[in-house]
């Protein structure tokens, strides 16, 4: 089926879900991509785990466990209790209708099938509109230096539970991987109105996807406008550690350093009103500023930041 995207999303996990969401609801859902983050998946337990592709395609599909923001709602524990019980490894948590899509998926690896092509095809049968797009076929793994030496992603993010101090981040394989064709042909697109970094952690969310050279540059030469909205409010995540990273790289915990961080490639930057005083520093690094609630408890919510973002995007056209 032949799509004219509209609207283009980075995301993560749980926040960019959120805004993900929202432009589904506000969009046409079939005008809207999503590039999704894969410095989070790894294999575990002989499977390939995708977190942030599977929290945007539940979050999609209305099965997401709203309580956590990961997960399928409803759930069950059996299978982790009985590998308890064998004295397998139960840290990282996986239901018993969440096993059913990572034991599918890593099937069809091993059979020959892309990331991109699984992911397409478990949208369609989920009844996902929007179309997710894994940012690449290859293996990008994001791995955190800590004090404790390098972790592999999930291990310092769940395992761990984000405790030891950070310093850096490698994101292996990057460098070498092909970005997704669909995604650069998005971006080449003259029906695009809006690129959209949603608001997920900078550093383990999107900079995988930036640190392939390839979709920097794409970004770089996007003729659409490119708005970011900040994961930082009133000096504080809004959800994960992104204050906590901030602090320990030595960096102030501001929604104007998240500005600056994208600096080379957005024109526009989401601000919520509780950091107004912060549009000058804003506006002073070349970008332009739209002040809008941020914070998504609600449907509601999701709904009008994802209005307001695509909105103030395209007046910039």
């Amino acid at each position: 089926m032949s799509r004219k995207t509209t609207c283009l999303a980075l995301s993560g996990g749980v926040g960019g879900a959120k805004l993900a969401l929202g432009l589904a609801h506000c969009l046409e859902p079939t005008e809207l991509t999503i590039a999704a983050n894969i410095g989070d998946d790894f294999e575990h337990l002989g499977l390939t785990i995708c977190p942030d592709i599977d929290t945007l395609t539940y979050t999609l599909s209305g099965v997401s466990n709203q309580q956590l923001g990961w997960g399928r709602a409803g759930d069950t524990p059996t299978f982790m209790h009985a590998l308890k019980e064998l004295g397998g490894e139960t840290w990282f948590h996986l239901g018993d209708g969440d096993l059913a899509l990572h034991v599918a998926r890593s099937h069809r690896l091993r059979l020959g099938e892309s990331l991109s092509q699984i992911t397409a095809d478990v949208s369609q049968k989920l009844g996902i509109a929007a179309r997710i797009l894994p940012a690449s076929d290859d293996r990008v793994r994001t791995i955190v230096q800590t004090a404790a030496g390098p972790l592999p992603l999930q291990h310092y993010f769940v395992r761990d539970q984000c405790a030891p101090e950070v310093s850096g981040f490698i994101y292996e394989g990057a460098e070498s991987a092909r970005v997704n064709p669909e995604i650069l042909d998005t971006l080449a697109s003259p029906s695009l109105s809006a690129v959209i970094i949603c608001p997920s952690n900078p550093y383990i969310s999107i900079d995988p996807m930036l640190s392939m050279p390839e979709l920097t540059q794409a970004l770089k030469r996007c003729p659409a406008p490119i708005v970011a909205v900040s994961p930082i409010v009133g000096g504080q995540s809004l959800k994960g550690p992104t204050a906590k990273m901030m602090q320990e790289l030595g960096a102030e915990v501001s929604a104007v350093t998240v500005a600056r961080h994208f600096t080379d490639f957005i024109d526009g930057f989401i601000l919520d009103p509780a950091d107004a005083k912060l549009e000058s520093a804003v506006r002073a690094e070349g970008i332009n500023c739209h002040m809008t609630p941020s914070v998504m408890k609600s449907l509601d919510d999701r709904v009008h930041l994802a209005k307001e973002t695509f909105e103030f995007a395209t007046s910039m056209r």
